[in-house]
């Protein structure tokens, strides 16, 4: 076969000729780049990673916090870190596999757990900065929507970005969980109530949304878990 774009093949069912565009030749081959390992991996979306460490050019060597949230079989993780051109630098981790010192002992990876593991990373990041006693946070865990960045004081608050890696963000789901810790607290994660657990968008045009905060606060202590519980002594 000679070296261009057409090649004939002669298939059974039609015994004449035929031309078929290649697609994949010699060219195409020399210029092939595979993509980046963690990329072929699937476990790193690049273009969201690229748009959360970006930083302002004005802003020089300011380092850009960011919340990560993952989710294991048995476990969850939450941590405060930057990018570097080394790789990324943790500032504080907290792991839900801590949560039984604390008194929790089942029940490592549902919304409470996120809740609890995004609080204690925040109090440590916090902690490490000499911020705790400045930003308290918020004290009650009732579901109400809190911005620390709304109280006044002579040190701003601590600011993260939200990183959930792959993961989908559905309405409800554990991540939310771990920001609502997060920012009850006391960092300042930019974020809004449109995904927590008790949100429903406005039916009709015009109308306004509503955010039921009991509902959520009922996912984050545990209720419907004690209510399946109770179902199946029953």
């Amino acid at each position: 076969m000679a070296q261009g774009s057409f090649s004939q093949i002669r298939s059974a069912d039609n015994p004449s000729m035929a031309f078929i565009k290649v697609l994949k030749n010699k060219a195409f081959f020399k210029r092939y780049q595979v993509q980046k390992r963690r990329r072929r991996e699937g476990k790193t979306d690049f273009f969201a990673r690229r748009k959360m460490i970006q930083q302002a050019g004005h802003k020089y060597n300011s380092k850009k916090y960011r919340l990560i949230v993952r989710f294991t079989n048995r476990q969850v993780i939450v941590q405060v870190a930057y990018a570097t051109i080394l790789g990324d630098k943790v500032v504080a981790q907290a792991a839900s596999t801590e949560l039984p010192r604390y008194g929790v002992k089942a029940g490592l990876k549902n919304h409470s757990a996120a809740y609890l593991t995004g609080l204690l990373a925040a109090r440590r990041t916090l902690k490490k900065f000499d911020l705790d006693e400045t930003f308290k946070g918020h004290e009650e865990a009732d579901g109400e929507e809190y911005h620390v960045e709304d109280e006044e004081g002579e040190r701003r608050p601590f600011k993260c970005i939200l990183d959930v890696g792959i993961r989908r963000t559905v309405a409800g789901g554990r991540m939310w969980g771990a920001l609502k810790g997060a920012v009850d607290g006391g960092l300042h994660v930019p974020h809004n109530t449109k995904k927590f657990p008790g949100y429903t968008p406005a039916e009709d045009k015009g109308a306004e949304a509503t955010y039921d905060a009991e509902a959520h606060k009922g996912r984050i202590l545990g209720n419907h878990v004690s209510e399946y519980m109770e179902m199946l002594q029953e």
